[in-house]
């Protein structure tokens, strides 16, 4: 068949000659024509006149391009291979032709071409010899240099489209569309990562590239994406890498895949930690690293590197970040209540870190440091156990001995069965090893051990915080207060430490409690070395802190009361003193109130003369404080005077002090021993005012109060604990209701609970002084009736005031004009004259 013909491309017409718009004359019979006509020519004005000069523009760039290598390739002796005739376009955008040299002289033998060989049927590839090819470098090189600089400044024209084009397109991928991209990619590794872990190990170092972003909201979603995919894929059990021993054995396929599975694993997992810790310092990423940390180690305390994760959620448990420090004080509870996960290691290293914390910061740190240690719990059964355990030592020592009072006789034979013994043994021992190893029931001793350690460091803790605030007040006796700055603030981990000495303290070992109970008689004095109360110290410790060391030392004599034999009269010594100290807005009345009910009411037995000093002092307390305080008091008042039945003489005794006056006469009401007051003397003149309070629960126990004789046979039981009647009368539950809805509320509180604050009889017997509440709203306003008229009188009054004034003035104006016009006349008639 004959070669195709080669379709030819028809080039639109070249335009016309550009004319400049002042030389075009426009006739007015060509704008009669166009007005008449312009329904026909409306489309003009609707054509795409840029897409027009678009188009025609690169179709002239096209041919002046083309006309132009035409020019150079005459220029530099080339001619275009007419196989090759049409251009190539690049990726670039730019098109370029194909060109071969002409040959001189027709060209030579030598010179002729593969195709002419073939039939001429491709004459664009011309064979060389060397020392041609040589001058032609030589010739080529020489034109390069030449023509380098005149090339250098198209180049980078033709460069700069490619750059604009680059900008274009990064501008176009704008930040959110990224932010999505790397979002679905997270996502996408995370699925697949979950969904199978082994075969997938390798997206961590893609998930930790991209959670090294340099956008913090991409970051803070890498975090969060490794910590839910690390939470899912940690085994249960810490890795062990393998030794070089082991790494040179010949194992199987999945040993291996195992091996490089956990490898892969724990490497990215230290990589992470490594950035979180890195990151924490910054404030856009410090709460989201917390929350990471803690959440790895609430969820996986057993796996690798725990002890970093503990030292990072234990430094930030006195942030100042408040959502930050309850994230950490959560996680350490949890960990101190679910020891399981952990088999108590976590615990004793939290511990630890936090008794480091504690000495380093010489003690002046939140109080949550020391407050976690309340969630702590520990099994009272493994300090049993050490008996039977000791016996089993002894027994074995005895066994041991005799083995080794016979071993003589057995040196004699054979090394050999000597050496199988030995192996014997040894295997023994490594089988149970391991087997303790797998088998999942706790070591007794092992928890046993770690159980004393922790309790060591806890006391180690607390006493410490004792030592410090003692030495703290022992100091600030000496200086002025001024100039230390006051107590407040100094010693912010003594209320958390006296806690968790009343809830351990009977953990605590017998040869520590005498000297506790001296650094808390000490500490209740207010810091004074001395056994009285000193005022000139008692201003460095709080009423509430000083009645929390009361409380402590009650709790630890009875937890340990068949061993110790220690006299608590101090105690109530500096207890008959702070109740007068107590101010509502400040101290904390729950703790007045739990220390009135521990050493007054459960204590069984009360010396005469410090009873009645207690029940003055409460009843003078009841006249200036608030209801709940002044409720728990009254309570605590009555329950006294039921154990002691002398004490009831107090309510019918005359002025001058009565049949039972004991051997202190006169009552003496600022005496700082309650055993000196002689309170016998006095009168219980308090309950007759305090009868008539404003609150109808007060007024009622009160007269409940009076109503009790000295008789030996008449027995009361006390219904109310002196907290129970705080809570009850908070400022916050208080109702100021009359009294027969204060009956109906003890009579349901009696029905759910049984207590009441009285027996419905009392309520009933004092019904007839109850309030009218008819009565109270005539006197409101009978009252607001005459201010109303005392305010209208006051107006009218000065309404009058300025009617006088005015009138006064205008008499004064009449006069004054009077007087002027006879002066006129006067002056006139002197003219005239």
């Amino acid at each position: 068949m004959g070669k195709k013909q080669k379709q030819k491309i028809i080039l639109p017409p070249e335009l016309p000659p550009e004319i400049l718009e002042d030389e075009i004359e426009v006739s007015d019979e060509d704008l009669q024509f166009v007005s008449e006509n312009r329904d026909y020519a409306g489309f003009v004005s609707r054509l795409d006149t840029h897409s027009i000069t678009k188009h025609v523009t690169r179709v002239a760039d096209k041919r002046l391009r083309k006309t132009s290598v035409l020019k150079e390739n005459e220029d530099k002796g080339l001619q275009l291979d007419p196989v090759d005739a049409l251009p190539v376009k690049t990726l670039d955008g730019k098109l370029y032709y194909r060109t071969r040299p002409k040959p001189e002289n027709g060209g030579d033998e030598n010179e002729v071409g593969e195709g002419e060989k073939d039939g001429g049927g491709n004459e664009g590839i011309i064979k060389l010899t060397k020392a041609e090819r040589r001058a032609k470098l030589k010739k080529s090189k020489k034109e390069a240099k030449k023509e380098g600089k005149k090339l250098s400044k198209p180049e980078e024209a033709e460069q700069a489209p490619q750059v604009a084009v680059l900008a274009e397109v990064k501008e176009d991928l704008t930040a959110e569309e990224l932010f999505e991209s790397k979002k679905c990619k997270l996502a996408e590794l995370g699925m697949a990562l979950l969904a199978d872990p082994e075969s997938n190990i390798k997206s961590l170092k893609e998930m930790l590239q991209i959670a090294r972003d340099d956008n913090p909201s991409i970051s803070k979603l890498g975090f969060l994406s490794l910590l839910a995919v690390f939470k899912d894929i940690i085994p249960g059990y810490r890795i062990r890498l393998p030794t070089e021993k082991e790494l040179e054995m010949k194992v199987s396929k999945e040993v291996k895949k195992m091996r490089f599975y956990e490898s892969t694993l724990l490497s990215a997992y230290k990589a992470y930690l490594q950035k979180l810790i890195a990151s924490e310092k910054q404030p856009v990423f410090h709460q989201v690293v917390v929350r990471c940390i803690c959440n790895l180690l609430d969820a996986v305390p057993h796996f690798n590197c725990c002890e970093i994760l503990l030292e990072v959620v234990v430094r930030n448990l006195g942030s100042q970040d408040v959502v930050v420090r309850k994230l950490c004080c959560a996680t350490i509870k949890s960990l101190f209540t679910n020891e399981g996960k952990h088999g108590g290691v976590a615990t004793v290293e939290a511990v630890r870190l936090i008794a480091n914390h504690v000495k380093v910061k010489n003690c002046q740190l939140h109080p949550d440091f020391v407050e976690v240690f309340m969630s702590l719990s520990f099994d009272e059964d493994l300090q049993r156990r050490e008996v039977p355990d000791d016996k089993s030592k002894v027994k074995n020592k005895k066994n041991n001995k005799r083995k080794s009072i016979e071993e003589p006789s057995q040196l004699q034979q054979n090394e050999r069965k000597k050496n199988k013994k030995e192996l014997m043994l040894k295997t023994r021992e490594e089988v149970a090893a391991e087997y303790k190893a797998a088998s999942l029931a706790p070591d007794v001793m092992e928890k046993r051990r770690m159980q004393t350690e922790t309790i060591s460091a806890v006391f180690e803790t607390y006493f410490r915080i004792l030592k410090h605030t003692m030495m703290f007040t022992a100091v600030s006796s000496e200086a002025n207060a001024s100039s230390i700055g006051g107590a407040s603030g100094a010693h912010p981990l003594l209320a958390p430490c006296l806690k968790g000495l009343g809830k351990f303290s009977h953990l605590i070992d017998l040869d520590y409690i005498g000297d506790l109970m001296n650094y808390l008689k000490r500490l209740a004095g207010g810091g004074s070395s001395n056994d009285g109360p000193s005022q000139k110290n008692s201003n460095h410790l709080t009423v509430t802190e000083r009645l929390r060391c009361c409380i402590v030392a009650f709790r630890v004599m009875r937890n340990n009361l068949d061993a110790l034999n220690v006299d608590l009269q101090d105690f109530f010594v500096q207890l008959y003193n702070l109740i007068l100290e107590y101010r509502p807005g400040r101290d904390q009345g729950e703790v007045l109130a739990e220390a009135l009910k521990i050493m007054l009411c459960d204590d069984r037995q009360h010396d005469m003369q410090k009873a009645a000093a207690f029940v003055k002092r409460l009843a003078t307390f009841s006249l200036s404080i608030g209801s709940a305080e002044s409720m728990a008091a009254l309570v605590t008042l009555k329950n006294l005077l039921q154990k002691n039945i002398k004490c009831r003489n107090l309510l019918e005794n005359d002025a001058g002090g009565g049949s039972v006056s004991g051997s202190i006469s006169i009552y003496q009401p600022y005496a700082m021993d309650p055993n000196l007051s002689g309170a016998l003397a006095s009168v219980l003149w308090e309950i007759n005012l305090l009868s008539k309070h404003y609150h109808p629960s007060i007024s009622t126990a009160a007269s409940s109060i009076a109503g009790m004789n000295s008789a030996h046979n008449q027995v009361y039981h006390a219904i109310l604990s002196p907290q129970q009647a705080f809570m009850d009368l908070l400022l916050e539950r208080e109702s100021f209701n009359s009294k027969s809805d204060t009956q109906k509320s003890s009579s349901r509180r009696k029905r759910g609970n049984g207590t009441s604050i009285l027996a419905n009889t009392e309520l009933s017997s004092n019904m007839s002084g109850s309030i009218d509440e008819n009565e109270v709203s005539k006197k409101l306003g009978d009252h607001f009736m005459l201010l109303r008229n005392i305010k209208e009188n006051e107006r009218l009054r000065d309404e009058l005031d300025r009617a006088t004034l005015s009138l006064h003035l205008y008499d004064e104006y009449k006069q004054q004009k009077k007087t002027g016009s006879t002066k006129t006349k006067k002056c006139k008639k002197l003219l005239i004259a």
